[in-house]
């Protein structure tokens, strides 16, 4: 017997010992109640898609072709939007992810208006926006399941019994559109005592996976702009374990943390770390300092000096007090640290390159898994890279390398509309398009993510209406534009008084009141026009 109508029979059970006050209650009614609130707080959320993700983790240990894949949302409808449409479009929401970006938190969410990716954002709005985003998931859950109900009362009125039971299928086996959300909680927003904290209000509205970069938390840059600076491993260790205590404190013992590294573009560090012994972790972090050997009577004042292999050295600081890391060792940097937040507990690696190549992914994650090959990679599709230009770049010089004539190309101007309809252009689309599916075979990618589509496709469709709707096409730019194109399409929102909950509430209407119930979608709700 299915959950709903295990609940028809156990409240009934319950209406009968209540006497003639429960008269009116009607057990099935309850039971749509409870199926449209399948998760009733954020920890019961968080427990799910954790295992869910755990899942998923399994199976793409077993199978590089089941890798998951999210986009960035920065409002609750949009990710709402995004799960009604992949359940329209694929049948189901399997391996299909949430990411929240810290970047759009700070960009769009803050009461201080827009502000740059460095951590100067409310802590409180990155769990306010996971909140959020499963409220309209759970929102989409309710809406989906009543229409089923209207469905079902509609087949049994007409007598229909194998319409009937194909509608009461689709509700026993119904797929919620909460699925797991991959949440930036930055460089921890302090220190491991506040990143404990903030961890903790993330995971109560619903987060399963939080994922903390290596960064100085008040130092913070966005991971494609300069002036990033790392921290020692024992610092950023004692965060992963923050977030681990997190977790467990809470009962979700198989929370995931997504350790990253800014390494790779990141030449600066604010501390010397800690050495214990030599080879230990903070002597190699040290290592790829960049030094210069002194003798006791050529140090100066202030001057701060190692000792390695028996001789005195003297990091290079910068006036701003922070110290420089060796060029060139941004990927070997990256390799140690990867190794040392799985041996810290981190379930997930996440690495920022400064373009998308296939090449470079794999050489790193190849280093990683010699000594981890379970290890999983996080991957930022990032729209700060442009990845026309890059792809056909790519393509440009693999032909060169190949003896192929590419002369009738400019390398530095490729990005020109002139070329879109060429064979470089066709060569380097075809290798974006199975850029994810590569990754996730040659580098062990088992998450890829977008982290700010949502912002910039609200961006492109706010400008062609703008320039159309203020333009010569008038109101023929929002019909043409818009609403023909979402009756055609399907989408859920053309018909926006149930998309916010006006049939819900007619439903609710009708548990409540009865033949009394003033209900709004009757024969004057203009949305009928859309059926």
């Amino acid at each position: 017997m299915s959950d709903y109508l295990q609940d028809i029979d156990s409240v009934a059970s319950l209406k009968a010992t209540q006497g003639s006050p429960w008269d009116t209650i009607n057990p099935e009614s309850v039971a749509r109640m409870r199926a449209q609130n399948k998760f009733k707080t954020g920890l019961d959320i968080a427990r799910y898609t954790a295992a869910v993700m755990r899942r998923d983790m399994a199976e793409f240990d077993k199978d590089k072709t089941k890798y998951t894949q999210s986009l960035g949302c920065w409002h609750g409808f949009v990710g709402q939007q995004k799960l009604i449409s992949i359940k329209k479009h694929f049948g189901s929401t399997e391996r299909k992810y949430l990411y929240l970006s810290g970047w759009m938190v700070a960009a769009l969410r803050s009461d201080f208006g827009p502000l740059p990716d460095q951590s100067m954002h409310e802590k409180t709005a990155v769990a306010g926006l996971v909140e959020e985003l499963y409220t309209f998931l759970r929102q989409a859950d309710a809406r989906e399941l009543g229409g089923l109900f209207r469905a079902l009362d509609a087949a049994r009125e007409a007598g229909d019994s194998m319409k009937e039971k194909e509608i009461q299928s689709q509700i026993d086996n119904h797929e919620t559109h909460v699925v797991p959300i991959v949440a930036d909680i930055d460089a921890g927003f302090g220190n491991a005592e506040a990143t404990y904290l903030m961890a903790k209000q993330m995971i109560e509205a619903g987060a399963c996976a939080l994922q903390i970069e290596n960064q100085v938390a008040d130092e913070k840059q966005c991971g494609h702009q300069d002036g990033k600076v790392t921290v020692p491993h024992a610092d950023f260790h004692n965060k992963l374990r923050a977030l681990r205590y997190a977790f467990l404190e809470l009962g979700v013992d198989d929370g995931v943390i997504v350790a990253r590294t800014d390494s790779e573009g990141a030449g600066l560090t604010k501390e010397i770390a800690v050495v214990k012994e030599p080879g230990d972790q903070g002597d190699v972090y040290n290592s790829f300092l960049d030094v210069e050997d002194v003798s006791p009577e050529d140090t100066a004042e202030g001057d701060v000096l190692i000792s390695r292999n028996g001789k005195l050295v003297r990091p290079k600081r910068l006036p701003s007090g922070l110290y420089q890391f060796r060029q060139g060792t941004g990927h070997e940097r990256c390799v140690f640290d990867c190794i040392e937040a799985i041996n810290a507990g981190a379930d997930l690696l996440w690495i920022e390159t400064a373009v998308p190549t296939v090449h470079e992914i794999k050489g790193m994650m190849d280093e990683v898994r010699k000594v981890h090959p379970d290890a999983k990679l996080v991957y930022n599709n990032s729209p700060s890279f442009n990845w026309t230009l890059n792809f056909r770049q790519q393509t440009f010089d693999a032909w060169e390398a190949e003896g192929k004539d590419v002369s009738a190309y400019d390398r530095s101007n490729l990005m020109s509309a002139e070329y879109d309809d060429s064979e470089l252009s066709a060569a380097a689309d075809a290798r974006v398009k199975t850029f994810q599916a590569d990754t996730a075979r040659e580098a062990n990618v088992f998450h890829h993510l977008i982290t700010l589509p949502t912002y910039h496709t609200t961006a492109l469709s706010v400008d062609n209406l703008a320039k159309e709707y203020f333009g010569d096409k008038a109101m023929l730019g929002y019909v043409e534009g818009v609403q023909r194109k979402e009756i055609r399409q399907g989408i859920a929102c053309v018909k926006h008084q149930n998309m916010a909950g006006s049939d819900i509430g007619d439903d609710h209407k009708e548990y409540f009141a009865g033949e009394n119930a003033l209900k709004a979608g009757g024969a004057k709700n203009t949305s009928n026009q859309f059926s």
